[in-house]
């Protein structure tokens, strides 16, 4: 198998992994898709938080002893059209439950915001060093129902620099993205959402890996309303770290498992995360 083959399929399983951490996609890169080449992952993520950065960046408890609980899972796609182009798709099921020492607690479920995209490859330097440009609709999967998100269509369009290396005999990767996106409605907000990926493969069959990322949101709008459901604030941003362990089962398929905090925010919950993801890949040409 070739590296190049090889760290994409690593890398795909580092970034599906944030699908379902606090609603970001980041299941992106550089690295282009085989023509004909289905890539699907499942996963589920579980994200906790009982404390809050407010306007000002000041951390602070939730009132009442408030605790808020979001078990998430995330189904994406990913298919090679050629060697330009990709199409990729995401649905998202979250059950949030938030809680307080009153006895008055709130819980939703359902369907979030499908997201369908088109990736195109713009270039490459000596096949090590790719580059890619996205364009994805976020369409509400739900109705009436403030809990699970803005319910307000959107489109963002998203740069990804992705290149493979060598750190001493060990294999490295990175991702780069960083992408702009709006929400269509009332206080609609306009988004930066950025990430950055470093991994090592640990063996020279590449079968384990190690990957850390840094990623966060840039959220503006002129609706400035905190909640501690995370889905539902327009104004906010925040800053996290993770660190995962990826192990490759055979050439299809591998699972990636990770662990997050959130470092900085802004009008948003101080979140601990933890998601699991598998990832299965399939050739049709």
């Amino acid at each position: 198998m070739s590296l190049l083959k090889t760290i994409t399929r690593l890398l795909f399983s580092t970034l599906i992994l944030f699908t379902t951490t606090y609603n970001i996609t980041y299941a992106d890169g550089g690295f282009p898709t085989r023509p004909g080449r289905l890539l699907i992952a499942p996963s589920a993520s579980y994200f906790f938080a009982n404390s809050q950065w407010d306007a000002s960046g000041i951390k602070q408890k939730f009132a009442d002893n408030g605790k808020f609980q979001s078990f998430g899972g995330t189904l994406y796609a990913e298919y090679g059209i050629s060697r330009r182009f990709a199409a990729v798709a995401s649905v998202p099921f979250v059950y949030n439950k938030y809680t307080t020492s009153l006895p008055s607690n709130t819980t939703s479920s359902g369907l979030t915001d499908l997201e369908t995209g088109l990736r195109y490859y713009l270039a490459n330097i000596d096949f090590i060093y790719y580059f890619s440009i996205q364009g994805t609709a976020i369409t509400p999967l739900y109705s009436n129902n403030a809990s699970l998100g803005y319910g307000e269509e959107g489109a963002e369009l998203k740069l990804a620099f992705s290149g493979t290396g060598h750190l001493g005999s060990l294999a490295t990767y990175f991702n780069a993205a960083d992408g702009v996106r709006q929400y269509f409605g009332t206080n609609g907000p306009i988004q930066n959402r950025y990430n950055g990926t470093f991994g090592v493969s640990l063996d020279s069959d590449y079968e384990n890996q190690v990957a850390v990322t840094v990623s966060g949101i840039y959220s503006q709008s002129n609706d400035k309303g905190f909640s501690p459901i995370p889905e539902t604030n327009k104004d906010y941003s925040f800053l996290q770290a993770s660190i995962g362990y990826g192990h490759s089962f055979t050439r299809e398929t591998s699972l990636f498992l990770s662990g997050g905090r959130f470092l900085t925010g802004r009008n948003t919950g101080v979140g601990t995360s933890v998601s699991l993801a598998f990832i299965y890949r399939l050739d049709y040409r």
